[in-house]
């Protein structure tokens, strides 16, 4: 059966507050390119990208923790190349319902999740384009992707579960990756609690290495659940030195929170360590103390585009049970609003999920 030529989906007119995002039933259908499939999708996890490309957040101008409004001028994406209107979504999961004239039509029916980095063939890192910033994403019932990041996955965890995997864990796996993670270092986890700070935990683990997480202090014991060694709670007063003294200085430094805390808790990194970032919900402005810097021999790494094995190391993991997907809740799409007021209030631990034909509760 053919594709309709209309579709439901969830359309984010240019920065702002939540009046910016509008769902409606009369958005075509996208048509693949020689080189694309269709995908159908069935449910599409949420980011910290979409709230922040939906404020603005990513402009220069802006200094805030992420979650306010932050500018509606042209500049507030991180990609370069957003236009409006937008669909949103990263983590489209479903099947494949059509292909392009390059693409072997064996893929129809295929059951896929997929990578959102589009990349520059030449490996030009300034050509790369994400999916929901810079081309539509899953929040809509089709999306068309590049028949290369659509990665077939033989698994029974259910769509929702899926989609709460690609973003937040193939950025884990690339922070970690960055910073060579090994089987025996301490990793030092902010943001623990969150879909990104949740899978560094578990990444971490099955590197054999050992993790302290810091996280709300409602949510240690969750985040103790999937596998930290040692808790902190991120309002205690001093959190370097509870770190100091729960497990002495860390090998590696993942962090997605910066703000405030940045200073001080860089401090706790060995002398050859490594840190390394994909976020900046604290706020983006820090206090580096360049000494700390060069005379521990540190490494900073700063962690976007991932290397395309990174994202095929993740499909292993997930198929052979060696991460287990953190589902905090799912919405359907008609209620995107409420799932982002949920995001932003940060009350949750692991992933929200908007069902667009969904196989699981919503909330």
């Amino acid at each position: 059966m053919s594709p309709p030529t209309h579709m439901r989906a969830a359309l984010l007119l240019g920065h702002g507050g939540l009046d910016q995002i509008v769902v409606r039933g009369d958005v075509p259908v996208p048509t693949p390119t020689a080189n694309q499939v269709l995908l159908q999708v069935t449910a599409c996890g949420m980011n910290n990208t979409d709230i922040n490309t939906r404020t603005g957040w990513y402009a220069k101008s802006v200094t805030t923790a992420t979650g306010k409004t932050g500018t509606t001028n042209v500049d507030g994406s991180w990609g370069g190349g957003l236009t409006f209107p937008r669909i949103q979504g990263a983590d489209p999961v479903g099947r494949i319902v059509a292909v392009g004239d390059a693409v072997d039509t064996t893929r129809i029916g295929q059951r896929v999740i997929v990578d959102a980095w589009h990349r520059d063939p030449g490996g030009d890192l300034e050509k790369a384009r994400y999916l929901g910033s810079e081309l539509d994403g899953g929040y809509a019932e089709y999306v068309a992707v590049a028949s290369a990041n659509a990665s077939v996955i033989d698994t029974d965890l259910s769509d929702v579960e899926l989609a709460s995997f690609p973003c937040s864990y193939a950025t884990a796996e690339h922070m970690l990756h960055r910073a060579s993670v090994a089987a025996g270092q301490w990793v030092l986890v902010t943001g623990a609690s969150g879909g990104v700070g949740g899978a560094l935990v578990q990444l971490a683990k099955r590197r054999g290495a050992n993790v302290v997480a810091i996280a709300g202090e409602t949510k240690l014991d969750r985040v103790k659940e999937i596998g930290a060694d040692v808790v902190l709670a991120r309002q205690t007063e001093d959190i370097a030195r509870a770190v100091l003294e729960s497990v002495g200085k860390v090998d590696v430094f993942a962090d997605v929170v910066a703000g405030p805390q940045f200073g001080p808790l860089l401090e706790v990194v060995k002398r050859g360590g490594h840190y390394t970032t994909a976020g900046a919900i604290g706020g983006p402005i820090v206090d580096l103390d360049v000494r700390t810097l060069y005379l521990n021999d540190l490494t900073l790494h700063g962690a976007t585009v991932l290397p395309p094995e990174v994202f095929a190391n993740l499909i292993g993991y997930i198929e052979r049970g060696e991460v287990k997907p953190l589902v905090a809740a799912s919405y359907p799409l008609e209620r995107i609003h409420a799932a982002q007021e949920a995001f932003v209030r940060k009350e949750h631990v692991g992933t929200i999920v908007i069902e667009i034909a969904g196989d699981g509760p919503s909330v």
